[in-house]
């Protein structure tokens, strides 16, 4: 039997002091999955789609012996799981290049109990993998790694300073896009409090102020400069987030949150179109605690500028195809995670090689950090508000198929305080008997991690997309959605289907 949810808070915690890194609002969920027998996969995105680039594939399995540690930077991101759940439902097949398994399970929900205080709790579990999906040998092992911050309470967040930076470009004209931003911003502008300030920046081929920061009691104001939003020209995304920090930096609010929010199809055209250019003239006002939240929008989306941006610039990205979605990003989840948990927050599993051959960290190929790093707090990590989860999932070798009832791993995370700068740790260890259960016995969450990781590297056509066929992850989606009651895992199932479908 799998072990049930292990989370501890706080199994060791250190305060350290710590230098400031640069301040930008993140979170970060890992992803890995996997389904039924062994076989080649049906849908093979080569034929007609391009093979990711370097870099871009799934990372590789790594010797326990060698390097016993795995250390990455929290990353929240699920932009690439709104984009190709957009794709599919539109018949479209999806570019290897933009599918990130660990933004698939950044998209669902998971079932980690809340720390007391501030900082994370720590959740590991895990299962045997089906046999015959890779694991002939029976030694395989999932291990899921969660962290958890604390909820706040919205009432008593502090007040907040928006700066909307909407893209008007030609290309936002098209349904789907300018119109879903309008009304996402009308609803956020009813929800938000008096004593919350909002600014308004437009660009398209130039960028100008259509409102500077504005308090929400004069909402009628705010109103109007969306109502004033309209789509024409070329796209200098570039002057536009250039401007939104100027704008935010003179309407900076010294007790409260400041945030820019770029709303954008990414699709820039005019002025620097790649993100280091553009990151390099923003990186003062983000020092000055100027958080950054990307949206995306659109049937043709600049993937990879927005999510270079979110990553090297310490944001995150999430992307949003319907009214609904945008609503709920608008009204529920940005006004609850408007205040910051912990910054620069950093994960390092540490596996024990004499129970561990070997792992593989399914995902975040492109925030791995140098183990000697984790405690260098010069180098970035991810920002994680109140209230969100982060999810790591490991496909793990054992020496032995039997267990052997020792420690196998530990999992610990580093962040700074976002008062004092501070240097917090706190960890949590498992053993290899904890991991040993069958997969139909363990949590239904864990498995659609695994569902879902594993549709992504059939998606991205990677080698580990042979351990598994699209109709047995489909079933196992069914399953995991009776068990869960959830609607995301249903539709999870159906556009497996839909793949699968087309493959044939």
């Amino acid at each position: 039997m799998v072990h049930p949810r292990r989370a501890i808070a706080s199994s060791r915690s250190s305060s350290i002091a710590g230098t400031a890194a640069g301040v930008l609002i993140t979170a970060l969920v890992l992803a890995g999955c996997g389904s039924s027998q062994s076989t080649s996969p049906q849908y093979n995105p080569n034929r007609s789609a391009p093979s990711p680039g370097p870099g871009l594939g799934p990372g590789p399995e790594v010797d326990a012996d060698r390097e016993s540690r795995s250390t990455f930077a929290i990353d929240i991101d699920t932009a690439s799981y709104g984009f190709v759940r957009r794709q599919i439902v539109d018949g479209q097949r999806p570019d290897p290049a933009n599918v990130r398994p660990e933004e698939f399970l950044n998209a669902f929900r998971q079932d980690y109990p809340q720390p007391s205080g501030n900082g994370f709790a720590v959740f590991m579990d895990g299962a045997r993998l089906p046999r015959g999906y890779g694991n002939e040998s029976g030694q395989l092992r999932l291990l899921r790694v969660g962290l958890q911050t604390r909820a706040d309470d919205p009432v008593r967040r502090p007040d907040a300073a928006l700066t909307f930076v909407v893209d008007v470009s030609g290309s936002m004209a098209e349904p789907g896009r300018l119109d879903l931003v309008k009304d996402a911003l009308h609803t956020l502008v009813d929800q938000l409090r008096d004593s919350d300030e909002v600014a308004i920046v437009a660009y398209q081929r130039n960028a100008r102020v259509l409102r500077a920061m504005t308090p929400v009691r004069s909402r009628s104001v705010l109103h109007g400069a969306i109502d004033d939003l309209e789509a024409g020209g070329s796209t200098n995304l570039e002057a536009g987030l250039v401007m939104g920090y100027q704008v935010a930096r003179d309407g900076f609010l010294r007790d409260g949150t400041n945030r820019v929010i770029l709303l954008s199809d990414g699709l820039a055209n005019v002025g620097n179109t790649t993100a280091e250019p553009i990151l390099r003239q923003i990186r003062e006002e983000a020092a000055k605690k100027i958080a950054l939240l990307g949206v995306g929008v659109g049937s043709e989306y600049g993937d990879e500028l927005m999510e270079r941006l979110a990553d090297e610039g310490d944001g995150f990205v999430t992307y949003i195809s319907e009214r609904e979605q945008a609503r709920q990003l608008f009204v529920h989840r940005l006004p609850a995670t408007l205040t910051v948990r912990a910054l620069d927050a950093k994960v390092q599993v540490t596996f024990d090689p004499a129970v561990v051959a070997s792992y593989r960290l399914v995902g975040y190929e492109n925030r791995v950090v140098d183990a000697a790093d984790f405690r260098n707090d010069r180098v970035d990590g991810g920002e994680v508000g109140p209230g969100h989860s982060v999810t790591a999932l490991y496909v793990v070798r054992l020496r032995g198929d039997d267990a052997s009832g020792g420690r196998m791993a530990e999992a610990r995370v580093r962040w700074l305080d976002p008062q004092s700068r501070e240097a917090h740790e706190t960890a949590s260890t498992i053993g290899d008997a904890e991991i040993s259960g069958d997969f139909a016995g363990a949590s239904p969450r864990l498995q659609v991690c695994y569902i879902a990781a594993y549709f992504a590297e059939v998606l991205r056509a990677s080698q580990y997309a042979a351990e598994v066929r699209l109709r047995d992850l489909a079933t196992l989606a069914d399953a995991a959605y009776h068990a869960t009651d959830d609607p995301q895992v249903r539709e999870l199932a159906d556009l497996i289907r839909r793949v699968e479908e087309r493959s044939r």
